[in-house]
C-alpha cells in the first residue's frame, strides 16, 4: 500500500499519517524532512532541489509500502504517480490556523518536539495559509484531476476519522 497525504499546514496530515502508519504497520515519511535542511544553523533553510528529489527517490525505491505526507506538490509528482491512494485534507481555515498557533505554543513550552519556529515564522506561515487556500489548492486540484480514481478529499475531522477506522 502506498498512500500520499497532502493538505495545508495544520490540516492534520501528520495525525492521519501517524494513525495509518500504526494501523497498517507502514513507514511514514514527512516531506518537511526532505524540503528543509534541519541541520542548518538558521531556521527555514531549504535543501537544493536536486537533493530533495534524490531523497524522495530513495523513499520511493527502497520501500514497497509507504505513507508520504506534506504540503508540497511541485517537485513530488512521482509520489502522486506511484500512490495507490491520495488523501487531500481540505479543512476549514479556522481549524488549521488554530492548530498552527497551538502547535507553536506547545513547542515553545517544551510540550511538543518540532521545529524551532519564531513568532515571525509562525506569523508568515499563517499568512501563507491564505495563499495555499486561494491559489495552491486550485493548482493541486488541477494536478490531481488525472488521478481521480485514487483521490479522496477530506473536509473535516469526521472524514479523517472515517478513513482511520475503515478496514
Amino acid at each position: 500500500m502506498k498512500i500520499r497525504i497532502i493538505g495545508c499546514s495544520g490540516s492534520g496530515k501528520t495525525y492521519l499519517a501517524n494513525a495509518l502508519s500504526k494501523k497498517y504497520n507502514i513507514s511514514h515519511f514527512d516531506l518537511d524532512d526532505i524540503q528543509w535542511d534541519n541541520n542548518a544553523k538558521e531556521y527555514g533553510k531549504k535543501r537544493p532541489l536536486d537533493e530533495r528529489k534524490a531523497l524522495l527517490q530513495e523513499i520511493l525505491y527502497n520501500n514497497d509500502e509507504w505513507i508520504i505526507e506534506g504540503v508540497y506538490y511541485a517537485w513530488v509528482q512521482q509520489s502522486f504517480d506511484e500512490a495507490d491512494k491520495i488523501y487531500v485534507l481540505d479543512m476549514p481555515g479556522y481549524l488549521y490556523k488554530s492548530r498552527i498557533i497551538m502547535r507553536f505554543i506547545k513547542r515553545k513550552l517544551g510540550l511538543q518536539k518540532g521545529k524551532k519556529e519564531t513568532l515571525k515564522s509562525v506569523y508568515n506561515l499563517l499568512k501563507w495559509t491564505e495563499t495555499f487556500q486561494n491559489k495552491n489548492l486550485k493548482e493541486i486540484r488541477s494536478i490531481l484531476d488525472r488521478y481521480d480514481n485514487k483521490v479522496v478529499w477530506l473536509s473535516g475531522k469526521k472524514d479523517v476519522e472515517k478513513i482511520i477506522k475503515a478496514v
